[in-house]
């Protein structure tokens, strides 16, 4: 009896939305999702090699599944194969900026959008905006960072954590952003998260121009990757997070100094916040 009375008092739980059960308990999803996924991590050996295939990418992005498999094999590692390189490019959503075969696949039924920034002059913040995805390596583990730019300013407007490249996590943070300015373009390239019916129906909404990068052209979103390789040897490879929330603490503080302290050579020794948010209004000589 006095278990038929709990079980009719307790409030079924099962009938809530995980989204909305971690609103309630002031859980972040990416932190539950990797507490659970953690019991079935992945293997030390795989672990390992998504690790070097991250560093060495971010040295050499021309870099192909074929010479990184090669590459990897001169520095001793005999037993690396094109098809563990293979796996490693497709985990890590990684594409050569040579022409090659795109690696971050659109799905099948999602509308993609031509390439509008070939030869386009961006002369103003928020003028031209966007994003992408790069691994984050953790002690066991690792997340997906996705970030959205100012192509003008190399200005950080959000950024995000998640154990997964669902879309889910990249619409949140575009609405982040979009609560509090707007652009005129905004830049992806054909993955399934930026080409989902979420992302591009909340730009749509915002009468934003959608651009995709070219199949196998990851030059085509170059500032992206700039930021990519500048917070991975400023941050990343200078750290040995062992969760989601140390990693997340740490990129919060070098986000910061890359916003507001760091200055940029292309933008006149200034940080992006000066060239973003001053310029903007007419402040910056």
């Amino acid at each position: 009896m006095p278990d038929d009375r709990i079980s009719l008092l307790e409030p079924d739980h099962s009938k809530l939305s995980l989204r909305k059960q971690c609103e309630l308990l002031a859980v972040n999803r990416s932190n539950f999702y990797y507490a659970k996924k953690d019991s079935a991590a992945i293997s030390d050996d795989k672990l390992s090699l998504l690790r070097l295939v991250d560093e060495i990418y971010t040295k050499y992005p021309f870099f192909g599944t074929r010479q990184m498999a090669d590459y990897l094999r001169l520095q001793g590692r005999k037993e690396i194969k094109r098809h563990h390189t293979r796996w490693a490019f497709e985990k890590l959503g990684l594409r050569s900026i040579a022409p090659c075969p795109n690696t971050s696949k659109a799905h099948p039924q999602h509308k993609l959008y031509p390439y509008l920034l070939r030869g386009f002059k961006v002369t103003r913040p928020n003028q031209v905006w966007s994003t992408d995805l790069t691994f984050i390596r953790l002690y066991k583990g690792f997340v997906y960072l996705m970030a959205i730019i100012d192509w003008y300013s190399r200005y950080v407007l959000d950024w995000a954590l998640s154990i997964t490249m669902e879309a889910d996590f990249c619409i949140d943070t575009l609405n982040r952003v979009l609560a509090t300015g707007t652009c005129d373009i905004f830049n992806t390239d054909q993955g399934a998260q930026f080409t989902s019916n979420g992302f591009t129906g909340l730009l749509e909404a915002h009468k934003i121009q959608i651009s995709m990068d070219g199949k196998g052209r990851a030059l085509d979103n170059i500032f992206v990757e700039r930021l990519w390789r500048t917070v991975k040897y400023e941050c990343v490879y200078l750290q040995e997070w062992d969760s989601v929330r140390e990693a997340k603490i740490g990129l919060q503080k070098y986000f910061n100094f890359y916003n507001y302290e760091r200055p940029h050579s292309s933008l006149g020794g200034k940080t992006p916040f000066m060239a973003h948010k001053m310029l903007a209004y007419g402040h910056l000589n």
